[in-house]
């Protein structure tokens, strides 16, 4: 079976920054390509980055592009989101997850693997 485990997440003030780290466990990090969402309190799940198993291709979602980055370390069995100038309106619980079908968008069916997800709060 293969687990997800999200970490690096805490509170930040606005305009700083956070590392959220996803270790993946069961298998290799290159074998899928993954994604991250964020879910806030009573609101949807929704995509925020998504990165080919391969690192070639990288999609986000419009609200964090250019101040986002997702990365991913294959060696390390690690998917990465390195966030900048961090606003209150990211505040959420992220959440890591893996799919075998690109998809950088809403639709979380074809992503089969989540982990538990880790908060990222941002004061104003």
């Amino acid at each position: 079976q293969v687990q997800l485990v999200e970490s690096g997440g805490g509170l930040v003030q606005a305009g700083g920054s956070l590392r959220l780290s996803c270790a993946v466990f069961g298998r290799a990090v290159a074998a899928s390509d993954m994604a991250w969402f964020r879910q806030a309190p009573g609101k949807e799940r929704v995509f925020v980055a998504a990165i080919e198993y391969r690192g070639s291709r990288r999609d986000y979602a419009e609200s964090v592009k250019g101040r986002f980055t997702i990365s991913r370390d294959n060696a390390k069995n690690t998917l990465y989101l390195q966030m900048n100038s961090l606003k209150p309106e990211d505040t959420a619980v992220y959440i890591c997850a893996s799919t075998r079908s690109y998809a950088p968008d809403d639709d979380l069916s074809g992503y089969t693997y989540w982990g538990q997800g880790t908060q990222v709060t941002v004061s104003s």
